[in-house]
């Protein structure tokens, strides 16, 4: 019995702290790109800072799945795919992206979350005009 109660006690303080822990974790709000990975993906790591270095890229914030390779962008509570390899494959290899094509998905869509800020100044703009 004497186990259970230092369980319980664990357990109490992993519940008082997932404050502190979702920081740990880089889940603060903000734009962000999230790559979850099982092997090595240092090389797209330093394409996306090189392209974007205002950009914070994260490194598996919980463990990742096995055999996987996830890269997400991440605004607050909005999350957008850029690249995922869990249904590609076999050969493996195809589960792992180029970096040059996960920085031109990125960059495409960052081009498509600001088009819509785009249209609206400028339907703005010509119906002030009219």
């Amino acid at each position: 019995s004497g186990r259970r109660g230092r369980k319980r006690k664990a357990e109490a303080e992993e519940q008082q702290t997932p404050a502190g822990k979702k920081k740990e974790r880089g889940e603060e709000e903000g734009k962000r790109v999230v790559i979850e990975h099982w092997h090595n993906a240092e090389e797209v790591k330093s394409a996306f800072l090189a392209a974007c270095p205002a950009l914070p890229v994260i490194l598996n914030p919980e463990k990742p799945r096995k055999k996987s390779f996830e890269i997400t962008l991440m605004d607050g509570d909005k999350e957008t795919c850029l690249w995922t390899g869990i249904k590609k494959g076999p050969p493996a290899r195809l589960k792992f992206p180029q970096p040059d094509v996960v920085v031109a998905a990125l960059q495409e869509a960052l081009k498509a979350e600001r088009m819509p800020k785009f249209v609206k100044a400028v339907a703005q703009k010509t119906s002030a005009t009219d």
